[in-house]
């Protein structure tokens, strides 16, 4: 299971739409690598006047690893993180996920991130296994 989800999330769910504030709180306390990676890599992006900003490094063990691609696997999920921290996500490989601002997203650096060229090029033996 990707979330811990409270009695009460659940029934605000089965009962009609529930507030994004509480499902990304859910996130957090379910995916705290996953979350904990993209909020730092949102920060960083606020920071700086890079154009994106992104994680090269291997999560420390697998159960991270799985946070992540849960995160980003999940169109809900990853939706309400871009919403909550403003950022445009993109994803490589099993731990390559970059930060852009939103209005990048029509981009030549996220075009360029994104294409089927650059996933092509950030293969390596490391990433088969995933």
């Amino acid at each position: 299971m990707s979330l811990a989800v409270s009695p009460q999330l659940l029934a605000e769910a089965e009962h009609g739409d529930l507030r994004e504030e509480d499902f990304v709180a859910t996130v957090r306390a379910s995916l705290p690598y996953a979350y904990d990676l993209i909020a730092s890599l949102a920060a960083q992006l606020r920071a700086g006047e890079a154009e994106f900003t992104d994680n090269q490094t291997p999560p420390p063990s697998e159960r991270e690893r799985g946070q992540l691609l849960r995160a980003l696997a999940s169109d809900a999920i990853r939706g309400s993180l871009e919403r909550h921290f403003g950022i445009a996500l993109a994803f490589q490989n099993c731990h390559r996920v970059a930060a852009f601002r939103p209005e990048s997203r029509d981009g030549e650096s996220y075009g360029r991130f994104t294409s089927a060229r650059s996933q092509v090029l950030n293969q390596s033996p490391e990433f088969r296994d995933c």
